[in-house]
């Protein structure tokens, strides 16, 4: 089978593989659909934190069951399907309260684990998401989707507070669509003008704000005085993640969705003036998944403008790069088999 794989960085390769062969807990899918998320482009770079080479990249995945055992879900060869990337032990603290996103032993398809780069991939029958009625390209998209979903439900935002998301990426588009479900009244910060755009049409937020204007005068402005009682950050850059201590409310929450490979610090007084509540968000759950899924068939999220660039298997090497250029503005790309 054809597979692509990131030897270094910068450096991916066409590979010819072995067709893989489930064991009796696992699922053989073929697969149809690659998102590319930040992970991959970070890997690519050489600054994805857990990471090492050479890897099959490729986590945000849909397909088709072409063998599986008999199993409690009730899945069946020829089931269009999405993937939950992250590999659970089920056995540590994490694992026992539900919290699999944030195993200990957490192996994520495409990190610390071959990913979806290929024609076929084995993972364990559980961790599979029935996506009847969806598209392909719905069902890839579910999981950076679930990402956002997961970090709101962390937040416990309530109907009417105003929340801030910072970055206005993939990952911050689905934080500003699901703290909009919420009922929350949606601030967002970005230093990208056509990012903030897109913001406003794709994810209706209610206010935007470009973070080299002045924000602090234009948030306190917007909320009365009084800030965001959360705020996002879904960037992935430290100084930005530093900055974000300067925007929630007394006694607010501050959620970092973003995952830089860096030491953060912040000024404890503030910190403890305020009494911030700092939250890390980290993956995703099945009930993060199957919330998303729920979204998708009801029809409150289009998909149509968020994933912008398309490429087959055996061209995505030529055009990868080129997708990075500013001028490309990417939101989402997909890769179709």
């Amino acid at each position: 089978m054809k597979s692509i794989v990131c030897e270094k960085p910068y450096a991916f390769k066409m590979i010819e593989m072995e067709k893989p062969v489930p064991n009796k807990q696992e699922a053989l899918i073929q697969i149809r659909r690659i998102g590319i998320c930040g992970t991959d482009i970070h890997a690519f770079g050489g600054n994805q934190p857990f990471f090492s080479y050479p890897r099959i990249l490729g986590h945000e995945l849909s397909g088709y069951i072409e063998e599986i055992p008999e199993n409690p879900e009730g899945l069946k060869n020829g089931d269009q399907v999405a993937i939950i990337p992250y590999l659970n032990c089920g056995k540590c603290m994490a694992c026992s309260v539900g919290k699999t996103n944030c195993c200990k032993d957490m192996k994520v398809l495409g990190v610390h684990a071959e990913g979806g780069m290929s024609e076929w991939i084995t993972v364990p029958y559980d961790h599979l998401v029935k996506t009847e009625g969806l598209t392909l390209d719905q069902s890839a998209m579910i999981e950076p989707l679930s990402i956002g979903a997961h970090a709101v439900r962390r937040a416990a935002i309530h109907e009417g507070e105003f929340a801030l998301v910072i970055g206005a990426g993939p990952i911050g588009l689905g934080v500003m669509a699901f703290a909009k479900e919420k009922g929350a009244k949606v601030i967002v910060m970005d230093v990208n003008d056509e990012r903030l755009a897109f913001a406003r049409k794709w994810a209706k937020v209610d206010h935007t704000l470009n973070v080299l204007e002045n924000p602090l005068d234009k948030l306190a402005e917007l909320t009365n005085g009084d800030m965001p009682s959360v705020v996002f950050d879904a960037t992935g850059n430290a100084k930005s993640m530093m900055n974000s201590f300067k925007y929630p409310a007394h006694g607010g929450r501050l959620i970092y969705v973003g995952l830089v490979k860096s030491d953060i610090c912040f000024n404890d007084p503030d910190f403890h003036s305020k009494e911030l509540t700092l939250m890390g968000s980290r993956n995703a759950t099945r009930q993060d998944f199957n919330d998303v899924v729920d979204t998708l068939k009801n029809n409150r999220l289009d998909l149509s403008m968020y994933i912008t660039h398309r490429a087959q298997l055996d061209e995505l090497i030529n055009q990868f790069e080129g997708w990075l250029a500013p001028e490309a503005k990417m939101i989402k790309a997909i890769v179709e088999m």
